[in-house]
């Protein structure tokens, strides 16, 4: 039958369906069968010849043909997997089952009266046992699904390779062979890499892709307190011992991500002369990991110490079954080569977007990072010893640069916020252990194509760079991750053997925006981001001064900062005229005359906000050249004076175009903190003396007062005698 008439058949039986107002039995075989017994159907087809407003009107007017579609569509998957798939017909139609419930499920998870349907046994569908009786016919529907799309995941010439003997008729029992055997990739506990086969990794993403589409429940339901807890049924039914496959499937799925290699073998243009049936499928596997693992359930077993091998290269433990499998599992890899093993993946993934070739498009570029960051943040939270794998590996430098140019890359779109906050807490956990901050002083010379200044340094510098970048010229969303951003530096700070000129400027820079009197006095906690600077500066002086002379000279240079913030007014009238002194916005100065030096090659600007992301309103912000004094050192560490009166413009605070810091920024660093809280807590915070002296008095100055009276007097005569 040609594919055209396969699509009218389909079509027909789907209108037969939705214009059908009486009950259609479960048992007339001949009309359910046409919508999926009939040759191919692809998964577009499928979208294209089920309109959405079709599948609401059956669940609407005809709910027993919906469940029965539903019921019938599992059976045939039930059916399908006991029988092992042998013949080409039942591959199709268990693959033609597989797209319809993906079409149909979410039009079930969205009405909160049918969500309860897969978790209870088809009344008129064959079952009659009692609800506690445990035999197969009762299970629930949902149970049933499940347990079928493991079985077909591990099917012989169907999703897998056979591996029975050419020239002998014996088919393999799908009930007894061991899934283990059949891991679809090498890696982690499995040294045999199977030949790779285009249709079994077909097969696989759409047997995935319903997997994830039953997990995809928990986004229909509307955010709530008592939602927020609740534990996915799907995910916790899948990941427990019900499922005999579970580590095989899980060892597949993480093999297959960490194994994949985009650029193959390395012919430029590859990508476009041959399809890649593996890709859409190691997306999936990243996807379904990241749904399986994230489980509140603290109950999984802590991994043993005593180092014991399995053939699944995990630790053994003796503690009680754990809720999630999956967890379990990742918890439990020790071995040193399987740590390599998942790290180099995961770097070479990461650094896939980075790379750049003399013939443009050349290689392909993957799109799934934010999954792979989400990736390594729950290997490195569920499983310590990968931790200080990762840490101690000069390896870990090729997850950091991927990231700081996701970050960079993402900070003016407001779609990607999600992006900026796993990247950022990424980081905030590598921060906090030694050997990362010791990392950082490797010089940076890949040039990674990004759009901030030229400068030679370490992969310090680069992560100053890129911060400063984010604090200046990110969008508003977020200000809650300045904290983290300066955290991080903090954490990083007593490692740093030698920081650039450009790097120093810029913490010289985020000083003198942080700590101008109307900033400070606009915010109950806009002081912190002073006090965490300051820390990064004693850190540096007391533990690597001599390394650091660029920081050292950039401090002499900007000391009326440190001067006037040690002498903060904080009498009540002071503090008004402070408030009232900036209430107007300043005219954003333009990027093409700014000294910032050129951007880097092949770089780009930030991605803007997409349509339809959240529009702020702010009170009018000042530009961070108000919040800065007259003169700036500028790249090269001369000093240049600013016109501190820059008529204003209305509207000049919400611009989120980046512009240089030596420039000054149109406001995004005022609006740092500020306007998070400044636009909700105006109204009622009124800044007073008391208030003032609590923090002002803590101010970490002392260290930084002393070098300056050591030195300053040496620098003036050093100048003076040349």
């Amino acid at each position: 039958m040609g594919n055209t008439d396969t699509k009218l058949n389909f079509r027909k039986a789907v209108i037969q369906l939705t214009t059908k107002t009486q009950p259609v039995e479960a048992t007339d075989d001949a009309f359910w069968d046409q919508f999926w017994s009939d040759s191919a159907t692809s998964v577009q087809d499928v979208f294209a010849l089920i309109p959405a407003a079709e599948i609401r009107a059956v669940r609407e007017e005809s709910p027993s043909n919906l469940a029965t579609l539903c019921y019938k569509a599992v059976e045939k998957l039930v059916a399908g997997a006991d029988s092992g798939c042998h013949s080409d017909n039942e591959k199709q139609m268990v693959l033609n089952c597989a797209r319809l419930l993906t079409r149909v499920l979410p039009y079930i998870f969205e009405d909160a009266d049918w969500r309860g349907f897969f978790w209870s046994s088809v009344p008129g569908a064959g079952h009659n046992q009692d609800d506690d009786d445990e035999e197969d016919g009762s299970r629930p529907l949902a149970e049933s699904l499940l347990l079928a799309i493991a079985d077909l995941l591990f099917c012989p010439e169907f999703t897998v390779q056979s591996h029975k003997k050419s020239g002998t008729d014996t088919t393999e029992d799908i009930h007894t062979l061991d899934s283990c055997e059949y891991i679809w990739e090498a890696g982690v506990g499995f040294a045999h890499s199977p030949t790779p086969n285009h249709t079994h990794d077909l097969n696989r993403t759409e047997l995935l892709k319903l997997l994830l589409t039953c997990f995809s429940e928990a986004m229909y339901l509307p955010p709530s307190s008592e939602n927020s807890g609740i534990i996915n049924p799907w995910v916790q039914f899948f990941c427990s011992t019900e499922n005999r496959h579970a580590l095989p499937l899980f060892t597949s799925l993480l093999n297959v991500v960490c194994a994949y290699d985009p650029v193959g073998y390395g012919i430029p243009y590859n990508h476009l002369l041959f399809w890649d049936s593996r890709e859409p499928l190691v997306e999936v596997s990243a996807q379904l990991l990241i749904v399986t693992l994230d489980s509140d359930l603290t109950t999984t077993s802590s991994p043993s110490m005593d180092g014991t091998t399995t053939t699944t290269a995990m630790d053994e433990g003796d503690s009680p079954t754990p809720d999630n499998l999956f967890v379990n599992y990742l918890s439990r890899i020790h071995r040193e080569e399987d740590f390599q093993f998942i790290l180099k993946g995961l770097a070479r993934l990461l650094l896939n977007p980075l790379t750049q070739t003399y013939l443009p498009n050349s290689t392909k570029k993957i799109q799934f990072h934010q999954e792979l960051l989400v990736l390594f943040w729950k290997l490195c939270d569920f499983n310590k010893k990968f931790l200080f794998f990762v840490l101690k590996s000069s390896d870990v430098l090729d997850v950091l640069v991927p990231i700081l140019y996701f970050l960079n890359d993402a900070r003016a779109d407001q779609s990607r916020v999600g992006l900026m906050h796993i990247g950022v807490f990424i980081l905030l956990l590598l921060s906090g252990e030694r050997n990362f901050g010791v990392r950082l002083n490797k010089p940076y010379s890949v040039r990674v194509p990004m759009d901030i200044p030229v400068f030679t340094g370490t992969h310090a510098d680069l992560l100053i760079v890129v911060f400063h970048k984010i604090i200046t010229s990110g969008h508003q969303r977020l200000q809650p991750l300045y904290d983290c951003l300066l955290t991080i530096i903090v954490n990083v700070s007593p490692y740093l053997k030698s920081l650039s000129m450009v790097a120093s400027n810029k913490l010289l820079h985020l000083l003198e925006a942080f700590s101008s009197p109307w900033f400070l006095f606009s915010s109950p906690q806009n002081h912190h981001l002073v006090f965490f600077l300051l820390e990064v500066f004693n850190n540096i002086i007391q533990y690597q001064f001599d390394g650091n002379s660029s920081l050292v000279y950039a401090i002499i240079r900007k000391r009326n900062v440190f001067h006037q913030l040690a002498n903060l007014p904080s009498d009540t009238p002071s503090i008004q005229r402070a408030l009232q002194r900036k209430k107007k916005p300043a005219e954003p100065l333009s990027r093409t005359n700014s000294q910032e030096g050129v951007s880097m090659e092949g770089s780009r600007p930030a991605a803007p906000a997409e349509p339809g992301t959240l529009k702020t309103s702010l009170i009018a912000t000042p530009g961070i050249e108000k919040l800065t004094e007259k003169s700036q050192v500028s790249e090269d560490g001369t000093l240049r004076t600013i016109d501190p009166e820059v008529p204003s413009s209305p509207g000049a605070a919400s611009s989120s175009r980046p512009l240089s810091d030596t420039e000054s920024q149109s406001g995004d660093a005022a609006q740092g903190r500020q306007s998070r809280r400044h636009s909700s807590a105006s109204s009622h915070w009124n800044p007073t003396t008391d208030w003032v002296m609590t923090w002002k008095v803590k101010l970490p100055l002392q260290t930084i007062m002393r070098l300056l009276q050591v030195l300053v007097p040496q620098v003036e005569k050093i100048c003076i005698d040349k």
